[in-house]
């Protein structure tokens, strides 16, 4: 069996990619964030990345850089504001926080290891409004080159911001402001915006910092997204499902894409949004499929992605696998936790093709035997 570090991932790998992901089965479960960040340490340390991206919110994930790059903030601060879907919470990623903070410490500005998040600012219950997007991209351009509106007609459109993310939207599209005139007023707007930083792109990396111009790309790219992302809020037909699971993908890709300009990125989320298959979900009695961000990504940049399974997590009432799945016959092998090439993994099984695990618990999705090949690699944890 091979050992497991980054030295051994990267040799089950047709070179080094540019975007090198590992994935997740389930989230919370911090036997697995630990594997990422053994992983991910020995990554940086050793093999030139320097780009740290989680699923995590864009524009909350400027305020973790600071922190991680220059000091700035407190840590239980940084992680209650700069991480979210609740993942500030847990103990791995305060670990892995505390060790950028630390490896960066005295470190040149070249040679720092930087944080994003990559996912857009986005629930599952809704969509942020758009004013930090809109309003810091308008900003950013305003104070270098003519813009097309005021930044008071942003402020009348947005209104309040407490109207942008109802929860009740996500089942009753009735309920969403994405339809409102004002919402496509500032679609066009955003729209245009971003036409101007592109068109202006000469002048504006002249009269930028390398962040500065990063950032308001960041802003470009997150207000056209979200609205986007609210329009199809606002859509009654059956195509919105997978509208929004498209648009979210590709504001992650979007946001990998342009990290990978900087530097190296190391990008760490659940197996659906970067595995290259087409990743599906079932809401109800309808099944919805679209094109996963690393699939995306993949088109575009040298990217390998690494799927994690694992054995059990007690705690969810998840117990040891059966024998005939992919994760049983992970689970048989020695070791709590292993590096696997899948074309191997098929090529040693004798016998029928494996069975897909059924999960007792909705939070963790098992592999698909049919899709294990998709898969640069495989890690397995055995016990969470």
């Amino acid at each position: 069996m091979t050992a497991f570090d980054a030295t051994t991932l990267l040799g089950l790998l047709a070179g080094k990619p540019r975007v090198l992901a590992l994935g997740e089965p389930t989230h919370f479960e911090d036997a697995l964030l630990d594997m990422r960040n053994d992983l991910f340490r020995e990554l940086v340390e050793d093999h030139g990345y320097r780009t740290i991206a989680i699923e995590s919110d864009c524009l909350l994930g400027l305020l973790v850089d600071d922190y991680v790059t220059t000091g700035a903030g407190d840590l239980d601060d940084v992680l209650a504001r700069g991480i979210s879907h609740e993942f500030g919470a847990g103990r791995g990623n305060r670990d892995l926080l505390r060790w950028m903070r630390a490896h960066n410490e005295g470190r040149p500005a070249a040679d720092r290891v930087r944080f994003a998040g990559f996912d857009g600012p986005l629930e599952i219950t809704g969509a942020a409004g758009p004013r930090q997007a809109l309003t810091e991209l308008h900003a950013y351009l305003a104070a270098r080159v003519d813009v097309p509106v005021p930044a008071a007609a942003l402020d009348e459109l947005i209104g309040d911001d407490e109207r942008w993310p109802d929860p009740a939207a996500m089942m009753d599209p009735s309920r969403s402001i994405g339809a409102t005139p004002a919402a496509v007023r500032l679609r066009l707007i955003a729209d245009d915006l971003a036409a101007v930083l592109e068109a202006q792109a000469p002048h504006l990396i002249a009269t930028s910092t390398p962040d500065e111009w990063d950032r308001a790309r960041l802003y470009g790219r997150t207000a056209t997204g979200l609205m986007r992302y609210h329009r199809w809020m606002a859509d009654d037909s059956p195509a919105r499902i997978p509208a929004l699971l498209g648009v979210r993908a590709s504001m992650m890709a979007a946001n990998l894409l342009a990290l990978a300009e900087r530097a190296p990125v190391l990008a760490f989320a659940h197996n659906s949004h970067l595995q290259r298959p087409q990743s599906s979900i079932r809401l109800g009695e309808h099944s919805s499929q679209w094109w996963s961000a690393g699939a995306l990504t993949a088109t575009r940049q040298s990217y390998a992605v690494v799927g994690t399974a694992l054995g059990t997590i007690d705690r969810r009432g998840v117990g040891t696998p059966p024998p005939k799945t992919v994760e049983g016959l992970l689970y048989a092998m020695p070791g709590s936790r292993l590096l696997l090439d899948p074309h191997r993994l098929a090529a040693d099984r004798s016998g029928p093709s494996p069975q897909r695990r059924v999960s007792p618990w909705f939070g963790y999705a098992p592999l698909d035997p049919a899709e294990v090949t998709g898969y640069d690699a495989i890690a397995f944890v055995k016990d969470c």
